[in-house]
Formats: structure tokens, sequence, C-alpha cells
């Protein structure tokens, strides 16, 4: 089943979507918002499901659906929690700001809270007041939850994700270190985090979908050539399940709590950072990676951070070539 929501109120108006994004037909005479849905999921969820079934059949009204017209499937949430799943990336980042990674980053996942009042839609522009602040997309898996218990494990935890999607967890790189350096991590240095037109059970990912792990390439454009096209499954050192447990280690977890994956990243065959798309290789899923590798070759970072009017897309497809989630289109503009 896929949903998303169309711009109304604050919170949005939850619609049903095709399996091949083609087509919606509107929910809210089940449940107004997404975020009521995941309220009461167990009260909801059959119901929706029929009108997905409905829908696929053409047996009910249906509009077509336009991914340009969706809003952020949940445009306001009690809790956005970033991970960093892909230890891998944390560790060239940190190589970029002469900082060394220790070996407890192996064992447990980081992790922070972002802004979840001010959630963006995937065709929202990027809004930069400065380019030196150091604009960067980051490219994640995310993932929400229903009510979870305090002191869940990892393995039990699967079961209380209700929805996949992806996320550009933008970021401005040069705000960071002054901020880390406070010691209280992230603020000013995490925008608004922009999130896939759709949002799906994980029934709709079929085999790709195993162990809270998603097992396809994550496709980076950066204006319009290709930049990232690392696999997502393949490097995941804290699956889903590891780090809705981390989360919860202390204390409850609401539902429509939305947890990203960090940034998906890869290493090359022989174990090295990788190369970039255009010298065939994987690429990367922020630009501080390729900054990094870029750092590490030649000495110096060649490639710049976003400045107004790139433009970033973030997409998956399945193992036919169709899109899962829709597309993440973002254009930097001035604030």
């Amino acid at each position: 089943m896929k949903l998303a929501s169309l711009p109304q109120g604050r919170d949005g108006r939850l619609i049903v979507v095709s399996h091949d994004l083609a087509w919606f037909a509107d929910a809210d005479h089940i449940v107004p918002t997404m975020q009521q849905a995941l309220d009461q999921w167990d009260y909801f969820e059959p119901a929706l499901r029929r009108l997905s079934a409905e829908l696929e059949a053409a047996a009910i009204p249906r509009e077509r659906f336009h991914e340009r017209e969706a809003g952020a499937p949940l445009p306001r949430a009690f809790q956005w929690a970033d991970g960093s799943a892909y230890v891998n990336h944390v560790e060239l980042v940190r190589h970029a700001r002469g900082a060394t990674l220790p070996d407890s980053f192996w064992q447990e996942p980081l992790m922070y809270q972002g802004g979840s009042d001010d959630l963006r839609g995937a065709r929202d522009p990027i809004s930069l007041a400065d380019e030196s602040w150091g604009c960067d997309m980051e490219a994640e898996i995310c993932v929400v939850t229903g009510d979870v218990p305090q002191g869940i494990n990892g393995a039990d935890a699967l079961a209380f994700i209700r929805l996949i999607g992806l996320a550009n967890d933008v970021s401005l790189r040069n705000l960071v270190p002054a901020e880390l350096a406070k010691g209280f991590g992230f603020l000013q240095s995490k925008p608004a985090t922009h999130f896939s037109p759709v949002f799906v059970t994980p029934d709709e990912l079929g085999a790709a979908w195993t162990g809270g792990k998603l097992s396809h390439p994550l496709l980076v454009d950066l204006n319009g050539e290709p930049f990232g096209r690392a696999e997502a499954g393949e490097e995941m050192t804290f699956d889903f399940g590891t780090l809705i447990a981390h989360l919860a280690k202390t204390r409850r977890v609401g539902a429509g709590t939305i947890i990203g994956s960090g940034t998906v990243s890869n290493r090359g065959p022989d174990g090295s950072p990788g190369l970039p798309v255009s010298q065939g290789g994987r690429g990367y899923s922020c630009i501080a990676e390729q900054r990094t590798v870029e750092m590490i070759a030649t000495g110096e970072p060649k490639t710049p951070f976003l400045h107004w009017g790139d433009s970033v897309r973030i997409e998956m497809r399945d193992t036919k070539g169709r899109s899962i989630f829709g597309a993440i289109e973002n254009q930097v503009v001035k604030a």
C-alpha cells in the first residue's frame, strides 16, 4: 500500500496511491490525515488496504496522481530522529574535518533529533540564505513507526515499522564544526528535511525489504547528472530495528516518529572510499563524501557545495525500473 498527503491545512489530506504512482483516491472519508491513521493503525489499516485494492481494480472514482502536487507525507511529525547507519559515511565526513573514528561507532549507532515541525515536500525548494554555509544534500531511507514500547530489542522493533520512504536530510556543512564544538549537537546546521512524495508499507517492497534493510540502489542526480548510485542494503551497519531500539532504550516512541538511516554510503570493491559515478564508481549520496575523496586523492576538495539554482534529484527504482516512492526534486533558492 502506498500513501501520500495532498496539501490541506497543517497536516495534509490523506490519499491512497496506486502501485504505479499513476492514480490516487481520497482516503479522508476513512481517516483525514496520515498522523491520525498512524495513531490508530490497527483500526484504520484494513479499511485503507481495501481502498487500495479498489483503486488498483479501478472500482472506485480515482484521479491522476501528480508527484509535484503532493506535500510531505507527514507535514509535521511528533519526532524526526536521524541515525547514522552507514558508518562508512561517518568515517569519511569525520576525516574531512580531521577527526578520528572511535571504535564504539561500529558498536552503537549515532542519532540526533531534528526539527519535525516543518517537514518539506519532495518538490519544495531548499531555502538557503547564505551560500557560504556549505549546503549539502544527504540522500537517505526513512521509516515511520507506530507506538513503540520502551526497552524493545532490535528484532522485535521491526514489527512497529508502518511505512518506509526517502529523505533529503539537508545539511549546512560549514556550520557543523562550530555547533559540534559546543557539545550540544546539530541545530542551525540542520534546516528543514524533504521527503519523498509517497511512503509505502513494508510488504510493498517484497524481497528487497529484509531484516530491516532495503536493498535497491539509491539514485542521486546533481544538476541532471548522475552523482550517486549507492546500494542501500549492502553496507548498512545498523538495520532499522537497531535504530528504533536505540531510540527506545530509555523512553517510549510515539506513533508517527520518523527515523532516518543517515546518508547511504558504500565503499569501493577494494575497501577504498570508492569512485565518483563519472569515473565508473557508485558515487556518493552527499557532496561531503565526494569532497573528502577528492581531498584524499589531490590534497584539496574540488566539488562545490550547493549554490542557488542547483537542483538535486533522489529516487529509488525496483528491479523492473519502476519508481517506488516517487522522486525528491529540490532546487536551491535564495531565502
